[in-house]
This record gives structure tokens, C-alpha cells and sequence, in this order.
């Protein structure tokens, strides 16, 4: 550990002596002044890392010493060490930036907190963490080994995030090194906890999770009353991790009522997991039910043009009344603002849904555009801009605006993403989609052993194109590339944030609900 330097002033410090021998003692090199001059002179020279003023000095005062330091240096700490408590000083004081003061007469081990507290708090905080994630890695490594629930696939998801987001704040590159590889095993067990479950669930073969499908059926319809109008906002590609950090925003706002996960129905792609929230149907419902509105992946077309009319459709089935709803979809930050202004008109709806394009847009920007792929160039960069973006929103702007009326507001999403860094390789004819996280079509080739398969789509709840069409996901961060142009595609897509695929990330999303304080 580099050496601790610390300046201290003051005219009695021949009194001081038990105290700085203590410091010496304990590894701290301590430079002595008696007057503010000798030490401002000293302060411009040299390097210091903490500095103690006594506030009444002969000559340049405390405070008088303290204003020039901070001219010179406004980032170093300064303890000032005063016999009165006087509200006027403490206020200059604290107006002068002081980092902390004492009362005279001081004890060593006051000063050892202290210097605790202000230089070394950084660092017991970075090995209390490091610590803590070392105790709850090995916690961690033996639950993988175990058959486990989707519900303790959550909680292990959470604790990775958790961990994420606490070592985010360290400068320790072997400890995030090492959750990075615990979250790539993790990934690669969950994959294979989808595989053996999946069809399962989604023919009422095994207990589910919820799924996109019964979203708004379980979370969102029960809060509807005549009195209260819940609003259900839906940010496209909002991982757990981004909603962690942007929830300490909302809940300035509002009171968490629930805190909650559920899982994307596969492919974890808008056109299949949104539609499916919208119209409370499977895909293949979807397209039995409504042949003119469901478009397949050969389907020339935007693919999620019909949300209103699926979620009208859905809230008729449903709730077997009347019910004034609204849907907004929000691609360009002049409708969100116009939005915002007009919101007074949706306080008459007993159901509003709101769809929020940003984030969606910001992964496809990254992998189109190489100044956003230097601004996000890893998870915690795109998590930054991810709440950079949601603090300067239009959509932050409407939840403050509803803050301040009686109304639920649901934040949740469609599907996660997840950073691409493994290139798997795949050949297929011309009818295959372009997603590079799930295909589509008959005669894909490609590596078993990296895909999840389902040979016929059906039961899997999802459409087929021809009679003889399978579905592949890619697991964990691989991503499909075509053979041919097999470099370009690499030196294009590594490192992207993209979707279709299994992975904790992608499946695992939340849904959040808000009540006004």
C-alpha cells in the first residue's frame, strides 16, 4: 500500500507528539507546521493526501489556511481541529468544503478514525467487498452444481447482478475477472436448464414460470379499478441490471410495491416476446387467431405493427368488460416529450400502456455505430448509458408528472440482451432469418452442441414457415455467423448487445410495480 502523506498545522503541536508518533506507528507519514504560511508554503511544494488545521492559529487562521488549500488543491480532505462549536464557524467551515472537524482536546484513536474514515474508506470498502465476493463465489459455484428451480435460477441471477453492480465500483480487475467466468458458467448451466424444461412449460407440461404470454393477465389487469389508472411501461431491451439502476430514479417518485421477475417466451426477440405480452397468446396462437395480423420472419413488413389491437383483443378476453385504455409507442424522443405534455389525458384511462424504444435503439446503434460502440464497450459502460439516457428522458419526465395523481405504474420490458463474444457458425438457405441469436428455416446446419434445437416448432408454441422448418437458439454469448464472409461478420458483431437467444440476461427480466407516495 502506498504511503498515506498527511500536512498538519497547528501552534500547539509539540502537544501533539503522542499523536504523531501513533501515526508513524501505523504507517502514516506525517509533516508538522505551527503556523498556516509555513504550511500553505509546504502544501503548494509537495504532494499530500490529508491535511489537519487547527482553526485558531496566529497569523493566517484556520479557515484563511483552509480557502487557500482548496484554491491550490480542492480535491485533498481537510480535518479542521477547533475548541468551539459555534454555529457561525461551523457553517464557514463547512461552506469552505471541510471534509470533517474534531473538538480539542483530540485523542489519538479520534484521529485514527478519521483518517480512516476520509483515506482509507475507499480502500476497506474495496477489500470488505472483494471479501464478501470471494465467501459468496464458492456459495455461488456449489449452487450451479445443484438441479435447481427456476426461482432459485432468479436468485442466483440477482447475486450475480448484485455482485456486478459492487464490483462495478472497485478498480480490481482480477475480481471482476473472476465473476465474469462465473458468469459465463452460470449462463452454460441455465442453457441447459432451458433446454430440459422448456417444451415443458409451454405445454402445461411442467410448472411454469410467468411468461410473456400471461404477463399482463397476472401482473397488470388485477391492479385495474375505476378509481386508480395504472400505467404499463414497457422499455424495450431492459435487462435486470438496467433496471437496477435506474430504479433508485423512480423510487424518488413513487413507492415500490413488488419487485418481481419473469421470463421471455423463446425467441426472446421483439416480434415474438412483445407481440406475445400484447395479445396474451403463445406465437402460434397468435397466428391461428389472427392469420392477417401475425407476420413470420419471411413476412415482408414491420413486425409489431398490431399491439394495440392485440392488447383491445386481450383486455375484452380478459376482463369481460369495458375498460378505457390507451397504447403509445414511443420511437423519437419529440413523441415522448409530446406525450408527456398531453399525459393529463390518459388520467381518465383505467389502463395505459406505454412502449419506450430507447434502449432498444442504443443496442443497435452500438453494433451500427463506432462512437456508441466506444461509449458502451462493456456492460457497466452500457448500463451508464442506459441511465444517462432515462435521466435526461422524456419518460422520467411523465413519471414525475403522474407522481403527483393517485395511479400504479408497472416497469417491465419484452427482453433482455446480452454481449455477444463467441462466433458459432451456421449455413442456411436464403428463406433463414437474420437474427444472429435464433434461425429459422429447413436445412440449417450447424455445430449441435452450441444450439438449443427444436425440431418441430409447434411444440415449442411457435409457427413454422414450410413443413420441414426447425427453430436453433444460440446459449450463452454465442452469436450465428454465416461461412461465408465468416471474418467480416466477426469483426462486425463481436462484442455486440443482441437477443433471440438463452441466456440469464435475455430470460430473466422484471417486472416492477410503483404506487404514488
Amino acid at each position: 500500500m502506498q504511503e498515506t502523506k498527511i500536512l498538519w498545522a497547528d501552534d500547539e503541536i509539540n502537544l501533539l507528539k503522542p499523536h504523531i508518533l501513533l501515526l508513524n506507528e501505523k504507517g502514516y507519514h506525517v509533516t508538522t507546521f505551527t503556523n498556516g504560511n509555513d504550511a500553505l508554503e509546504a502544501f503548494g511544494k509537495e504532494h499530500f493526501d490529508l491535511v489537519f488545521l487547527d482553526e485558531n492559529m496566529p497569523g493566517l487562521s484556520g479557515l484563511e489556511t483552509l480557502s487557500a488549500i482548496k484554491n491550490i488543491r480542492s480535491d485533498v480532505p481537510v480535518v479542521l481541529i477547533t475548541k468551539s462549536e459555534e454555529e457561525n464557524l461551523m457553517e464557514d467551515a463547512i461552506g469552505s468544503k471541510i471534509d470533517d472537524y474534531l473538538i480539542k482536546p483530540v485523542n489519538p484513536k479520534q484521529v485514527l478514525l478519521t483518517i480512516k474514515k476520509i483515506i482509507d474508506n475507499k480502500r476497506l470498502v474495496s477489500e470488505r467487498t472483494s471479501s464478501a465476493y470471494q465467501q459468496d463465489f464458492r456459495n455461488i459455484g456449489m449452487t450451479l452444481n445443484d438441479k435447481l428451480s427456476y426461482e432459485e435460477w432468479v436468485d442466483v441471477y440477482k447475486k450475480l447482478v448484485f455482485w456486478e453492480l459492487e464490483l462495478e465500483k472497485l478498480d480490481d480487475p482480477q475480481m471482476h475477472e473472476i465473476l465474469t467466468m462465473q458468469k459465463s458458467e452460470a449462463n452454460m448451466q441455465f442453457s441447459k436448464f432451458i433446454e430440459d424444461n422448456y417444451l415443458g412449460w409451454v405445454n402445461g407440461k411442467e410448472k411454469a414460470p410467468l411468461l410473456s404470454n400471461e404477463l399482463l393477465k397476472k401482473k397488470a389487469f388485477p391492479l385495474i379499478n375505476e378509481n386508480t389508472p395504472v400505467f404499463f411501461i414497457l422499455i424495450d431491451n431492459l435487462r435486470y441490471d438496467q433496471w437496477k439502476i435506474i430504479n433508485p430514479l423512480i423510487s424518488e417518485y413513487f413507492r415500490l410495491d413488488e419487485e418481481d421477475t419473469y421470463s421471455s417466451i423463446l425467441p426472446t426477440a421483439t416480434q415474438y416476446a412483445r407481440n406475445s405480452i400484447f395479445s396474451g397468446l403463445m406465437p402460434l396462437e397468435m397466428e391461428r387467431k389472427f392469420p392477417s395480423l401475425w407476420q413470420n420472419d419471411d413476412d415482408e413488413g414491420g413486425k409489431n405493427l398490431h399491439e394495440e389491437t392485440f392488447l383491445g383483443e386481450q383486455i375484452k378476453r380478459s376482463l369481460r368488460k369495458d375498460c378505457k385504455f390507451s397504447y403509445h409507442k414511443i420511437l423519437t424522443f419529440d413523441q415522448g416529450k409530446d406525450l408527456t405534455e398531453k399525459v393529463g389525458n390518459l388520467m381518465d384511462n383505467e389502463f395505459n400502456a406505454i412502449v419506450y424504444n430507447f434502449v432498444d435503439m442504443l443496442s443497435h446503434a452500438r453494433t451500427d455505430m463506432q462512437m456508441i460502440r466506444e461509449l458502451a464497450n462493456d456492460d457497466a459502460a452500457y448500463r451508464s448509458l442506459t441511465l444517462s439516457w432515462f435521466e435526461h428522458s422524456p419518460l422520467l419526465d411523465l413519471l414525475k408528472k403522474i407522481s403527483q395523481k393517485r395511479v400504479k405504474v408497472i416497469i417491465t420490458t419484452d427482453h433482455g440482451t446480452i454481449r455477444v463474444k463467441h462466433p458459432s457458425k451456421v449455413i442456411g438457405d436464403r428463406s433463414t432469418n437474420t437474427n444472429l441469436r435464433y434461425k429459422q428455416g429447413r436445412n440449417l446446419n450447424f455445430n449441435p452442441k452450441e444450439v438449443f434445437l427444436i425440431k418441430n416448432p409447434h411444440e415449442a408454441q411457435l409457427p413454422k414457415i414450410n413443413i420441414s422448418s426447425n427453430y436453433i437458439f444460440a446459449k450463452e454469448d454465442q452469436y450465428f455467423v454465416y461461412q461465408n464472409n465468416y471474418n467480416q461478420f466477426v469483426n462486425y458483431y463481436n462484442e455486440t448487445f443482441q437477443h433471440g437467444g438463452i441466456s440469464l440476461e435475455e430470460m430473466i427480466i422484471p417486472v416492477v410495480t410503483y404506487s404514488s407516495r
